[in-house]
């Protein structure tokens, strides 16, 4: 069985060039895309990603899930604001 990763208390889960930050059973989930990547030494570095606060509603189309949305220049600001965004969302039930 493979290990669960968490970031602050919520749960991070990677498919491609997808980031999920926090739990589908909640009401909100941070959905983080790597647009874009630059080589450093053997390694690929993000340097475009998109951040978006979704609802997790099934029942809603796809495209009006999108609470927020924006666009950072590497994956530890994206991070941030996912953080940030998620906990004030999940705060405000």
């Amino acid at each position: 069985m493979a290990a669960k990763l968490e970031y602050k208390g919520h749960p991070l889960q990677r498919k491609d060039n997808f980031i999920y930050y926090g739990s589908f059973a909640d009401k909100y989930i941070a959905m983080l895309q790597i647009l874009d990547t630059k080589k450093v030494k053997d390694l690929d570095v993000a340097t475009k990603v998109s951040v978006q606060l979704q609802l997790t509603d099934p029942s809603i189309k796809s495209r009006d899930r999108v609470v927020k949305k924006t666009e950072k220049e590497s994956l530890y600001d994206a991070i941030d604001v996912a953080v940030v965004w998620l906990e004030r969302a999940l705060a405000s039930r």
